[in-house]
């Protein structure tokens, strides 16, 4: 697939860097990508966990797993295991899955050997508080310490100092964003850029969740990035989409218009194999939207895909240099799901094909990068988007 991102449609700032080009035009000149190392050093994946992820909003999944008080969800964000609650307010708090006491998770993440693929995240309810299974400290919903078992004030217990330390929850569309750093965190509204105001015509907020499918991709996050964020490859990786939008292999993919939404082929409206369905579109589309499809790149690690009648949501969950496992959610309309016909699979199949095809060229780059002779690739004019990830990548890694 191919789509600009948030970052580049709100990055007007002109670019300094020698390889940083403008606008694609049939005379513009290929620029190179990241160094290879970028996506194979165990150095540089180290360096991009600690000034990224553990400093960008990153989404870990959909309100709707939360829904009443005492709920939680156990995430992994690049090696931290993260908790978050639905507060007996009806807020969520984030907070990192460690005890105060010894340190022990407040919910066991899983053996190694139980990995997989499926993705680190795992649902559940804790009964009005938080209690460490090791030596029974108890917290409330909100974090606070109730109750060190056996101890108190005389033995240095300080309630207010021993509070769950803390991890920044946000929320949009129906996403739910956390944060590790949240002292240091800017508004998510910062993060996401144009975005809401490009797709506030769809009810993100009130879709609910028909489908998971869930990827174990041998690639770096940052190849799997580029791939999403352009379009030349798509005539010869996805014949049956190229089929259903033409658009996408018309001049690789130059000239396409993200923010208007991207036609579909006569008669088609949706991504199915059809191109059509039975479901009805969303009622709050605009005219266009309801014959084209729109898309978005939130980096770090999430993807949109809006057709008229669903949306599918992507989550990267990266794992060191060579893996990324991708969570993809197929969202609808409830009162479509209610109907008794209501059959989510000729759109789930149709993209479950393309993405399958998606993840196979990606560990095609990622094994091809390994090669000795290969120190950086190109990107053609075509693919200006994708400079976005060099961009995004070089500012967050430069050393002031």
């Amino acid at each position: 697939m191919g789509y600009k991102s948030a970052a580049s449609a709100s990055n007007t700032t002109p670019a300094t860097d020698p390889d940083v080009g403008g606008d694609a035009s049939d005379d513009t000149p290929m620029e190179r990508t990241l160094p290879g190392d970028a996506y194979l050093s165990a150095d540089a994946w180290r360096r991009e966990r600690e000034r990224i992820f553990t400093r960008e909003w990153f989404c870990v999944g959909r309100e709707e797993s939360l829904p009443d008080r005492g709920d939680y969800l156990r995430v992994d964000v690049v090696g931290e295991s993260v908790l978050v609650v639905r507060d007996r307010d009806g807020s969520l708090k984030g907070f990192y899955n460690v005890c105060r006491h010894r340190g022990a998770q407040l919910v066991a993440d899983p053996p190694a050997e139980a990995d997989d693929g499926e993705p680190p995240c795992r649902s559940g309810r804790f009964r009005g508080a938080i209690v460490c299974p090791y030596h029974a400290w108890t917290y409330a919903l909100s974090g606070e310490l109730r109750q060190a078992r056996f101890l108190d004030e005389r033995h240095g217990v300080r309630r207010d100092e021993l509070s769950l330390h803390e991890v920044g929850v946000a929320t949009w569309g129906g996403f739910v964003f956390v944060n590790l750093s949240p002292a240091q965190a800017g508004p998510l509204e910062d993060q996401l850029g144009p975005v809401p105001e490009n797709l506030r015509r769809y009810p993100l907020d009130r879709l609910r969740t028909a489908r998971r499918i869930t990827y174990d991709v041998a690639a770096n996050w940052k190849v799997v990035a580029e791939n999403y964020n352009e379009c030349y490859h798509c005539g010869p990786v996805h014949p049956e989409l190229c089929e259903l939008v033409p658009a996408f292999r018309e001049d690789g993919g130059a000239g396409l218009d993200w923010e208007g939404g991207v036609p579909h082929r006569e008669g088609a409206w949706t991504f199915t194999f059809s191109g059509t369905s039975d479901r009805r579109p969303f009622p709050e589309l605009s005219e266009e939207e309801r014959e084209r499809h729109k898309g978005e790149l939130i980096y770090p690690n999430m993807f949109l895909s809006c057709s008229a009648d669903h949306v599918a949501a992507f989550l990267l969950w990266p794992d060191g240099p060579h893996r990324t496992v991708i969570t993809c959610d197929f969202l609808f309309d409830p009162a479509e799901m209610e109907r008794p016909e209501f059959d989510a699979s000729d759109a789930v199949d149709f993209w479950d094909l393309v993405n399958r095809q998606d993840w196979r060229i990606c560990e095609s780059v990622q094994r091809g990068m390994a090669s000795r002779p290969f120190t950086s690739g190109y990107y053609a004019p075509m693919e200006d988007y994708s400079l976005d990830i060099r961009r995004y990548v070089r500012e967050r890694l430069a050393d002031g």
